[in-house]
């Protein structure tokens, strides 16, 4: 029997290393000058990396993945094309809302995981906070909340890098060499 490719570690890590990116500079570690890095990786590695992998979730009939790395894929579309073409003019707090309806996604993602692997249920955990700390921080003007989101989302990522190592380092190892 053929074994099929196991395509969430590559959407992982295009996911942990863009979120980890824009979180140093939400953090406040990295001014706006750098900004334009995290675009590129959000069109490349966070956005279309995350959509091939949701894609071949959907091949190997997993609902949550395709959901997940494909909406996370165009998340980080919709983020990149936002700042670098359409940004001028539009408010903070609609900015805001476009967070906290990512929240809303999050959040019943995140209770999709319950009956999933706890590293996966940890990385939903921490991403949900992290974006209603951005959306009201955009919101309300309130850059703490904003900071906070930041530091949020680098936990996040650290998460999300350890569950994508963990899967390929278990299966190349046959084994479990780093619990999940």
């Amino acid at each position: 029997m053929d074994k099929k490719i196991n395509p969430a570690p590559l959407g992982l890590s295009g996911f942990a290393l863009t979120t980890w990116l824009l979180s140093m500079h939400n953090a406040g570690w990295f001014g706006p000058e750098n900004v334009p890095m995290v675009l590129a990786c959000a069109f490349a590695f966070g956005g279309t990396a995350q959509f091939v992998a949701g894609v071949v979730e959907a091949f190997v009939g997993n609902s949550f993945g395709f959901v997940a790395f494909c909406g996370y894929g165009a998340f980080w579309w919709t983020f990149a094309l936002f700042v670098e073409f359409f940004a001028k003019g539009v408010t903070g707090p609609f900015v805001g809302w476009y967070l906290l309806l990512w929240g809303v996604f999050t959040t019943y993602m995140w209770i999709g995981t319950w009956k999933k692997g706890k590293v996966l249920m940890l990385v939903f955990t921490a991403l949900t906070p992290t974006f209603y700390l951005l959306a009201f921080g955009a919101m309300l003007g309130m850059g703490g909340l904003s900071t906070l989101g930041g530091y949020l989302g680098l936990v996040t990522a650290a998460l999300a890098f350890y569950l994508a190592a963990a899967e390929v380092i278990n299966e190349s190892w046959g084994s479990t060499v780093l619990p999940v």
